[in-house]
């Protein structure tokens, strides 16, 4: 997808916000409406690098494009990795899942391709803060519900993805009644592929990026995410699974995304 294709698209002004953060609102042919995007181009990338990678962080249940951000100090993790272990540069876009309900899940609804908005869309809106983005390696990571759509649509599209990182992650979105007021049937979804991330990688499994998932010890979806592993084990699935002290919260986020920032620079130097 081109940028040109946005009806509209408005550009916060770099001299007016944080160092390296960009903010984008965008009319999403997607989702039918206006939707917002958090990018962080670190401060000091070199113009005359060729490769740009692109990595995009989904949120969870409740948040925003700005969560990882102001929440989870994403670029401040990206920062310090660059800085103390020479992780090569890397662009960071943090879309707004859609702002349906609690949370969208990332699924096609009936009303509004929330799939879409993230494969096609979210790039070519980062491509407008930096065009080196367009034919770099891209990856995808996140958190709770976020954790579900990095799992399940880079297994849905592992054409579009160089590695795959998720914490905390539900891994069928059914488990998200758990989290939201909204019903199940209220997702009016239009999605023709399977909700369980399993049945997703198994539709792709000889072709999938490396995969790697984590959660805390203490978190709430841990036994979901023991599943998980267990069963793709049996299915034959390669894929690294950690699990850390923690619970279902920012200061678990926060420290454990650098595992994901590290594993994709080690997907980039292979």
């Amino acid at each position: 997808m081109n940028p040109t294709a946005f009806r509209t698209i408005e550009l916060s002004d770099p001299a007016l916000t944080p160092a390296g953060v960009h903010f984008i609102t965008v009319k999403s042919a997607a989702l039918r409406r206006r939707a917002d995007i958090t990018v962080y181009l670190p401060p000091g990338t070199k113009p005359e690098t060729e490769s740009l990678p692109l990595v995009t962080l989904l949120h969870g249940v409740y948040g925003s494009h700005w969560a990882w951000l102001f929440k989870g100090a994403a670029h401040h993790v990206l920062d310090r990795l660059i800085r103390e272990e020479n992780l090569p540069p890397i662009m960071l876009a943090m879309p707004s899942d859609g702002l349906w309900g609690d949370g969208s899940g990332y699924l096609r609804h009936a009303t509004a391709d929330y799939t879409r908005w993230i494969i096609d869309e979210v790039p070519a809106a980062a491509a407008e803060i930096d065009s080196r983005c367009v034919h770099s390696p891209r990856f995808i990571a996140g958190l709770s519900m976020g954790g579900y759509g990095a799992l399940r649509l880079g297994a849905l599209h592992p054409e579009q993805f160089a590695g795959i990182s998720a914490h905390s992650s539900i891994s069928d979105a059914a488990q998200m009644q758990g989290f939201i007021e909204e019903t199940t049937a209220q997702f009016d979804l239009a999605d023709d592929h399977p909700s369980h991330v399993l049945d997703c990688m198994k539709l792709n499994a000889h072709r999938l990026p490396p995969v790697r998932f984590d959660c805390g010890s203490d978190d709430i979806l841990i036994e979901h995410n023991r599943t998980l592993h267990r069963e793709l084990d049996l299915a034959g699935i390669p894929h690294t699974y950690e699990e850390f002290p923690g619970a279902h919260t920012w200061d678990y986020w926060h420290t454990h995304l650098a595992d994901s920032l590290r594993f994709f620079a080690r997907c980039l130097a292979k």
